[in-house]
């Protein structure tokens, strides 16, 4: 990978608290030390998962030991409706639930365990609801928490019905639980004159904020939130925070002592939303090498019982429709779904996965049909440079690499080689077999809802020359705080250990987005960029004049500030000597993402500011006995820019293909036919441990600028990496192909995830039971 001509930028600076991590000092929500007379809350939740409330009797709670409070929907003086979008969730149930789950009311007792006994006491009657549980009833039924949506572009039933080839299908994909490490989690204090000081683990401080005034009926500027650091967020604490956050802040006005709300896992599970499961159903029509005339989709998108974020998830999935392949005529339909269980939320990745998942086993069953290699009719279908580069949503790809990235990737992963090899061990071996898939990704970066890419900072130079950076993106381990010092050091010629960023806070930086969309050090590192030029500019301008130079000859760098090639003064003397002559020495920051805009009624417009590309290479064998399966290698090559910081950035590429795999092989959600997630813990719900980490894991930098003017020409690397993880499930498939009868080109019909349970299904669709022990057998 090409480095950077940078004294900073470029270097894999460890993380900025690597050292707190590993030693356990590094503070979380949960080890704030707790102001004396801290209450503890825990909510009582809904058994049914449709009902009216008929009695909800709280005697025996208010009664319990240690309990100072009890609320209830009729406890909250402000808006009792809230939501990210549309404010169409209850702070608590109100009259109904709609979830089996969701909070009927909240505790507060003199400890947590207190709180959490006398939050099981209520007597709760209700009359049942026939509830909506998956996505086919709710089809069915029409069951829609925001209207469908529909883009097309062509005729595609007369190209169906002309095509060479064609095929219906349908697939069916599982959602996913964030399972961050860290629980949501909030401590509120109240303080004087109606002012609450919220801690809270979330990606989104200043929604927090609002929806915390808006329950409390109070203006924002009585409310703070502070979120020093989360122990993991992935898109599951961007909106989804509010219920913990609101409620100790609605507690603690109401006793006027500081509250904490510590989720219990299997609570955390039972309360919050997923990533959206989905069923994809497809027409598409093709010619004998696999190109795609024209494709039709139904995308039915479970979004639970509210809209919450639905609707850009959604959005978002029609988007990534696409993935790395041109559409000439398409018909995408979006079917928002309503049904009673948790709602759905963000998830990295925001829908852009279940997008791209659709597209790739479309393509993977042409290439099974016409007994193609996947990654000949992948290649044959990518978009062009020239022509066939407009977007289902009319945006033109012009930064587009992705062939020559994947021929990369093809030659240094030895693709063709290994299919041979794969071949030859599948002849040798009748019960285990392996499997090969190379699976490409576009990702495109900024929010699509156009006023949300925009970030501030607020930079100080202390007269020591030490710099405190703050800024409104949140860390959440993904290293946005080491970019962002980075940046700061680069930008002011300082050694990284002269920087400190600060906790994100509501009182020092306003009105800031979500730290999702993969855009922290996009948006945050070009805000805190335009703080450093700024007090920069006042500096050079000072220097010039104090030492009688040309401002173009004042040069900063290794902690020295230079003019020309006769004054050499240390940093810190310089901003001592500018604070002494009445220089500022503090500025903002701020930046807003060009180019980008969005029309929601259309779907149409330019969405993103520019794309990410990558590719990834999975080995995998399965046991056609146990339908177990193992990833044995992985190869992944990543367009990431030029790098600020290649270290986090291997590891956000690392820990995102991981991910993503697990969603597509190991994370089951299951709900009975009552609607209880029964799969609530660790116990039930499996995420990747080490183990599942392939034993040859090769990541590597496809050498690529960024032709927009990101921060320092880098891209980014939240979410684009997970979906490479698709590349295991489709080996898992390549691998059942080859147990089945190779003269039947008929796909297999796998869904997501690819548990061994599911795996041995499908081998029992494609290679009868019977066969495959006498097989084993007479290889023994």
């Amino acid at each position: 990978m090409t480095q950077h001509k940078h004294q900073t930028v470029g270097t894999s600076v460890k993380h900025e608290s690597a050292q707190l991590h590993v030693t356990g000092r590094a503070q979380f929500t949960d080890d704030i030390p707790e102001v004396s007379g801290t209450l503890h809350a825990a909510f009582g939740l809904s058994q049914r998962a449709h009902a009216r409330i008929v009695s909800l009797d709280l005697t025996a709670v208010r009664a319990a030991a240690g309990v100072v409070a009890v609320i209830t929907i009729d406890d909250v003086p402000g808006e009792r409706y809230v939501g990210p979008v549309i404010a169409d969730e209850p702070v608590f149930a109100d009259g109904k639930v709609e979830y089996l789950g969701q909070p009927l009311f909240a505790v507060a007792a003199t400890s947590h365990d207190l709180a959490r006994r006398a939050a099981r006491l209520a007597k709760v009657e209700y009359e049942d609801f026939e509830p909506v549980l998956d996505v086919k009833t709710a089809v069915e039924k029409q069951s829609y928490v925001l209207p469908p949506v529909r883009i097309s572009r062509g005729d595609v039933q007369a190209t169906l019905d002309s095509a060479s080839h064609c095929h219906q299908g349908s697939f069916y994909c599982g959602g996913q639980e964030q399972f961050y490490l860290e629980g949501q989690i909030a401590y509120a204090l109240p303080g004087e004159n109606g002012e609450m000081q919220v801690y809270c683990s979330t990606q989104h401080p200043s929604e927090m904020q609002f929806i915390i005034a808006h329950a409390l009926h109070q203006p924002a500027h009585t409310v703070r939130v502070q979120c020093r650091r989360m122990g993991g967020g992935f898109g599951g604490k961007e909106s989804q925070s509010w219920p913990f956050a609101t409620t100790a802040a609605l507690l603690a006005h109401h006793t006027r002592r500081p509250v904490k709300l510590r989720a219990d896992r299997d609570d955390d599970f039972m309360i919050t939303g997923k990533r959206h499961d989905f069923r994809a159903e497809y027409d598409v029509a093709y010619d004998d090498d696999g190109l795609i005339k024209a494709i039709r989709f139904v995308q039915q998108l479970r979004c639970g019982y509210s809209a919450d974020l639905s609707g850009a998830v959604a959005d978002r999935q029609v988007f990534h429709t696409d993935n790395t392949y041109y559409l000439d005529t398409f018909d995408i339909q979006s079917l928002r779904l309503k049904t009673n269980t948790q709602s759905n939320t963000a998830f990295r990745g925001f829908g852009g996965p279940q997008g791209i998942m659709a597209i790739e086993y479309v393509i993977d069953d042409i290439a099974r049909r016409l007994g193609k290699d996947p990654l000949d009719v992948r290649q044959r279908n990518f978009y062009g440079t020239i022509d066939r580069n407009i977007t289902p949503y009319q945006m033109k790809v012009e930064d587009n690499v992705i062939e020559p990235l994947v021929r990369q990737l093809e030659e240094t992963a030895r693709y063709r080689q290994r299919r041979e090899e794969i071949r030859q061990f599948n002849a040798a071996n009748p019960v285990l077999k392996k499997g090969l898939a190379l699976v490409p990704v576009k990702f495109g970066i900024s929010f699509t809802a156009t006023h949300l890419n925009q970030a501030g900072a607020l930079l100080h130079i202390y007269t020591d020359g030490s710099v405190l950076i703050n800024h409104g993106g949140t860390e959440m381990g993904q290293g946005l705080n080491t970019k962002v010092a980075q940046v700061v050091a680069e930008e002011l010629g300082i050694s990284i250990g002269h920087v400190r960023v600060s906790a994100t806070d509501t009182s020092k930086v306003s009105n800031t987005s979500a730290t999702a969309a993969s855009s922290g050090t996009d948006l945050n590192g070009k805000a805190a960029q335009d703080a450093a030029r700024k007090i920069k500019a006042v500096l050079v301008a000072y220097a010039a004049d104090h030492f009688g130079c040309d401002a173009t000859e004042v040069v900063f760098r290794n902690n020295e500030v230079q003019c020309g090639e006769r004054i050499t003064v240390p940093f810190a003397k310089f901003v001592q000597d500018a604070y002494n002559a009445r220089v500022p020495l503090w500025s903002s920051g701020f930046y807003r993402t060009p180019k980008i805009h969005y029309d929601f009624k259309t779907l149409t417009g330019r969405p993103f500011y520019y794309f990410v590309y990558g590719a990834a290479c999975a080995e995998v064998v399965i046991d056609t006995l146990t339908g177990e399966n193992r990833l044995l290698r992985a190869d992944v090559l990543y367009d990431a820019g030029r790098s600020i910081n290649p270290a986090v950035d291997i590891g956000q590429i690392e820990g995102g293909f991981i991910q993503g795999a697990g969603w597509l092989t190991t994370e089951e959600l299951w709900w009975n036919k009552d609607g209880r997630l029964m799969t609530h813990a660790p116990s039930t719900y499996k995420i990747p441990a080490v183990s599942d980490c392939p034993p040859e894991f090769n990541v590597a930098f496809f050498d690529n600028g960024n032709v927009e003017n990101s921060i320092y020409q880098s891209k980014a690397v939240g979410e684009p990496p997970l979906p490479l993880g698709m590349s295991v499930f489709f080996a898992i498939r390549d691998a059942i192909h080859a147990a089945a009868d190779q003269a039947d080109l008929t796909p297999a019909p796998l869904d997501a995830p690819a548990t061994a349970e599911r795996v041995l299904q499908t081998l029992n669709q494609v290679a009868p039971a019977f066969a495959r022990p006498q097989a084993a057998m007479a290889h023994g």
